[in-house]
């Protein structure tokens, strides 16, 4: 005799039901960790920078123009900056775009899941991916070369937390403005380097000349490089530089979501 049993409320017969959000924050995570490019762009680069940095003697050296802290030290904070700049700014732009070009968000606005869930599950994927980084450069930057870990943990949170927002609502402009997958990477790249050089990649941010740094200072990951090397070094960071970068957030999140078109 076959008995049939009925599934529990909330389940179906293959596993608990998922609201259409989390179905698609799962479909999406799937995908992504498909893509062995960004994951190593994201996730391995940043790190692996700082590890080839620190081959260098000269940078495991006490500078007296740096107040007795070394290059290296200078470097991890700005490591941790460029593992966002690559998951908001190289990552997610041409994902969204492509999903809009190929007609994807159109049609999925005439299903009960809504476009603006995609959208939410690549910024938080991205978002993730970048704090993931971040918090793995630190522990390579203490392990492999002493550096101390945030002397002042609150502010360093915070400063990383304004930094991740305001890369992902840049990524989101850079979206909003392109009408193709081309067209994001080319702006997405040109955006990257540019946000390169005022993170300090090149040239910390600390020994460049003064007209110069306050220049940097006045962009979002110029004055975000600041705000955490502050925090690492122990101190709160200067509300100037958060104010900043806050600044450039509602800025560019107010002007993606004026622009953004689904289709």
């Amino acid at each position: 005799m076959t008995t049939h049993t009925t599934p529990a409320p909330g389940t179906t017969a293959t596993g608990p039901r998922r609201g259409p959000t989390a179905a698609v924050l799962l479909a999406e995570t799937r995908l992504f960790l498909r893509e062995p490019g960004s994951l190593f762009w994201i996730l391995a680069f940043p790190s692996v920078l700082l590890v080839i940095l620190g081959f260098v003697p000269a940078f495991k050296e006490p500078q007296e123009g740096l107040g007795d802290r070394r290059v290296i030290d200078l470097y991890v904070p700005i490591s941790v900056l460029l593992a966002m700049i690559m998951s908001g700014l190289q990552a997610m732009p041409p994902v969204l775009t492509a999903y809009r070009e190929r007609g994807i968000l159109r049609r999925m606005s005439t299903t009960p899941v809504r476009p603006s869930a995609i959208l939410t599950a690549q910024i938080t994927l991205h978002g993730a991916a970048a704090l993931g980084s971040a918090l793995l450069v630190v522990l390579v930057g203490r392990i492999a070369y002493g550096v101390e870990l945030p002397g002042h943990l609150p502010g360093y949170l915070l400063a990383l937390l304004l930094a991740v927002t305001v890369v992902l609502a840049m990524g989101a402009t850079i979206c909003a403005l392109s009408r193709t997958t081309k067209a994001a990477t080319a702006v997405g790249s040109v955006a990257y380097l540019a946000m390169m050089f005022t993170a300090g990649v090149w040239v910390p941010v600390q020994v460049m000349p003064d007209t110069l740094r306050r220049i940097v200072q006045a962009t979002p990951f110029g004055s975000a490089s600041q705000a955490l090397d502050q925090a690492a070094s122990g101190h709160w960071p200067s509300w100037a530089y958060l104010g900043v970068v806050a600044l450039w957030t509602v800025v560019l999140g107010s002007a993606a979501a004026r622009l953004f078109r689904w289709q």
